[in-house]
């Protein structure tokens, strides 16, 4: 697909952009509590938005959980979107991101139908299912050390 562009955003001047993403995918599509979404830790993560045109169409975030560890989270891609690639690609660049702040270990919460998708990029399963906002995910890990 060749009309996305990747940005990497601050999420004061791209709120509006993220949160449209996410309240349609997370909010309306699967029912989750906004609450749970909105936390208030967006304004501390890096954040990156896929467009298409000027339509905001994925989001992801970057969070730092220490010096070695980030957690990506949040990554959604709008319905008529998907399966084009843009969620790998905007965990890739997540990916890129947390490699170039020297990050050694990166998590994630995997929601279980996508875990095919962290399982292409590298990251392994660890521990047992759990519930989170009411669906079902596991816990990822990869290790981007050397």
């Amino acid at each position: 697909m060749s009309n996305i562009t990747f940005k990497i955003i601050d999420y004061t001047t791209y709120s509006a952009d993220i949160k449209g993403v996410r309240r349609s995918v997370f909010h309306i599509e699967q029912g989750v509590d906004p609450s749970l979404d909105l936390d208030g830790k967006d304004e501390t993560a890096d954040h990156i938005l896929a467009y298409v045109e000027s339509q905001a169409v994925g989001t992801v975030r970057v969070r730092y959980l220490d010096h070695q560890t980030a957690k990506i989270e949040r990554l959604a891609v709008l319905s008529d979107f998907r399966g084009q690639g843009i969620g790998k690609l905007l965990m890739e660049k997540a990916l890129d991101i947390a490699a170039k702040k020297q990050i050694n270990t990166v998590v994630i919460h995997a929601q279980d139908y996508v875990k095919s998708l962290y399982l292409k990029l590298g990251f392994l399963p660890e521990g047992e299912r759990f519930e989170e906002a009411g669906i079902s995910h596991v816990k990822m890990i990869k290790s981007l050390k050397s």
